[in-house]
């Protein structure tokens, strides 16, 4: 296809994007080229906004930014075989090579050599992105664009909270942005016993979270976390600890909360690195502990999927905000004050 398209754009290595006109991406034969119909800002885009650390060491600019998005295919290169033209698709952002140890074993969503949509290739900020055909995941067209565009951080919160069986149990939730609040709403959707929900002072996310069903809420900076999970369990502490925040606070306490043969799974990222009492925390207490990267693939797609088609997880209240594309400023704004869920952006 011909033509010219808005898009956000990361022009220069210093904080701050520009709405652009540039080309419309040219697909290769493997490729498909997707009409963006809704596209929601992740925490990532935030980083590579504001330009920070992370952003510096891993963005070259110039970058088309964004990589959460539901869209129509408008057109397949030759060699496309399962997705059409007319189908309404998200996208898997990991592009894999396919041909690494992990790749053929399973596990390619830690493929050694992994580009990510919107960070090592142009991405969804925009009226078109070009995707390979295996990254893209066709939706239920009845599937909202804001819905299919969220899929790809909920996902996130879905492998996370299903890295182990959560029904009966006890389950805290650190960190309480939209993929943490997705995880709450998850939890309670497969049962778990009690859901604890902690986060820093912000009474939009602590109120969204209650919504979404956590049992309890419990403000970090200006309660004892462990002690009140611990006097709440009758001293025990969790069976499950999710940490989502990537705060040097958070992970200890997720530690410190968790009870003897527990499970941590860890998808924060915290700034700079940790320290953890080893020995108590980990070692004798046998915990369990899963580093969470990204989603399976694609085995997270069907449940992520399955769970929004069943009508368990109502994600509708995770989206507060939605504006068009040339208003993304605003959407960047919110999301560095936390008073927001997601925020969408319609081309």
């Amino acid at each position: 296809m011909k033509g010219e398209m808005k898009a956000i754009m990361k022009k220069k290595p210093d904080p701050g994007a520009e709405l652009v006109t540039v080309p419309i991406p040219k697909i290769g034969p493997r490729d498909v080229l997707v009409k963006v119909k809704a596209t929601s800002i992740c925490g990532t885009d935030l980083h590579i906004y504001e330009w920070n650390a992370w952003a510096q060491r891993r963005i070259k600019p110039p970058r088309i930014m964004g990589h959460e998005f539901g869209g129509e295919v408008v057109e397949a290169g030759k060699d496309v075989t399962f997705v059409s033209v007319g189908d309404h698709v998200s996208a898997e952002t990991h592009i894999v090579c396919g041909k690494c140890f992990q790749c053929r074993t399973g596990q390619a969503h830690v493929c050694q050599n992994v580009k990510i949509l919107g960070v090592d290739t142009d991405g969804c900020f925009a009226e078109y992105v070009a995707i390979p055909e295996e990254n893209a995941w066709v939706n239920d067209k009845k599937l909202p664009p804001e819905i299919a565009a969220i899929q790809e951080p909920f996902g996130n919160a879905v492998h996370t909270v299903f890295s182990e069986d959560v029904a009966g149990k006890t389950v805290a939730v650190f960190g309480l942005g939209p993929i943490g609040i997705c995880a709450v709403a998850i939890c309670r959707a497969a049962g778990a016993a009690h859901v604890f929900a902690i986060g820093r002072k912000n009474d939009y996310r602590l109120n969204l979270a209650k919504k979404m069903g956590a049992d309890t809420i419990i403000k970090s900076n200006d309660q004892d976390v462990v002690k009140l999970i611990k006097e709440a369990t009758g001293g025990s502490g969790v069976d499950v600890s999710l940490e989502m925040a990537g705060s040097q606070e958070a992970i200890s306490q997720c530690f410190k909360v968790l009870k003897f043969g527990g499970r941590v799974s860890l998808l924060g990222l915290p700034p700079d690195k940790i320290t953890l009492d080893w020995a108590d925390d980990i070692v004798f207490k046998a915990a369990r502990v899963y580093g969470i990267a990204g989603r399976k693939m694609y085995g997270t797609w069907y449940t992520t999927a399955g769970l929004l088609k069943s009508g368990r997880v109502n994600v509708e209240p995770i989206i507060t905000h939605k504006f068009k594309l040339e208003e993304f400023e605003k959407g960047m704004q919110l999301m560095h004050e936390g008073k927001c869920g997601k925020v969408v952006l319609y081309p």
